[in-house]
């Protein structure tokens, strides 16, 4: 298992930051976190973010970007980023305007391409969050690896969410193995049990994790980041609980 650093998806603590994103930032730390994923900055702008993270020893392991953004607004991403320090730039959704059939997830592989080109000629990395919806199959493949065959494998990688691959009935590790050298990074999420599962910290529920850090260092793994996107204790407790069951597996 390789030695990787432990993110935190801050779209977990949404609530907690919407109110003091610097204060909320300070409580992660504090619990043992050393990096942190965006999903927006707050009331914060880019250079304001960096002095916080930088003040609380927190690197930046990715950044979310909506596929409006990255479209229209790609040359103010790359500068925020960069004032950043973050490497990997993530879509983390598609509209379901653009995953009607195999055509569709065919167009967005080539526009994920184009974006792709031009933030590694900035020097960033592209990357697409999935979801479960990319799991529906047409013409006897799914809209995943439509997109993610139809696409440059160096300008389009993969942030792999395990809980939604797995709420989708397929086998995260199966998925790290399948796009190996393509998923620099990894949301660790847990699923609890049941008919209707929904969310829990990791290490509460069935995820096989094990069976994931195993293949991380084949599928090209730089972060783990934990993301729940929804608690049912107070998410910053939940966070702490997650960070703790990583270190009692030896992953901290």
């Amino acid at each position: 298992m390789p030695d990787l650093p432990i993110a935190l998806q801050m779209y977990t603590v949404r609530d907690d930051a919407a109110r003091d994103f610097a204060g909320t930032l300070r409580r992660v730390a504090e619990i043992g976190y050393r990096s942190v994923e965006l999903a927006g900055y707050g009331d914060l702008t880019a250079a304001e973010l960096r002095k916080v993270l930088d003040d609380l020893g927190l690197r930046v392991a990715g950044s979310h970007a909506g596929i409006d953004a990255l479209e229209t607004s790609l040359e103010r991403v790359i500068e925020d980023n960069r004032v950043l320090g973050n490497q990997y730039v993530v879509c983390p959704y598609l509209p379901a305007e653009r995953r009607q059939d195999a055509s569709a997830y065919r167009e967005v592989a080539n526009a994920l391409t184009e974006i792709g080109a031009r933030l590694k000629q900035a020097g960033l990395q592209f990357a697409y969050h999935n979801h479960d919806f990319e799991f529906q199959w047409f013409d006897g493949a799914s809209g995943y690896d439509i997109m993610m065959e139809s696409s440059d494998p160096d300008l389009v990688q993969i942030e792999l969410d395990t809980f939604w691959v797995k709420r989708a009935g397929q086998d995260p590790a199966a998925y790290l193995r399948k796009y190996a050298g393509r998923v620099p990074l990894i949301h660790l999420k847990d699923m609890t049990e049941g008919p209707n599962p929904t969310f829990a910290e990791v290490g509460e529920g069935t995820m096989d994790f094990q069976a994931i850090f195993a293949e991380a260092e084949t599928a090209g793994a730089q972060f783990y980041v934990v993301e729940q996107d929804v608690c049912q204790r107070p998410p910053l407790e939940s966070v702490r609980i997650s960070f703790e069951n990583l270190r009692r597996m030896g992953m901290v």
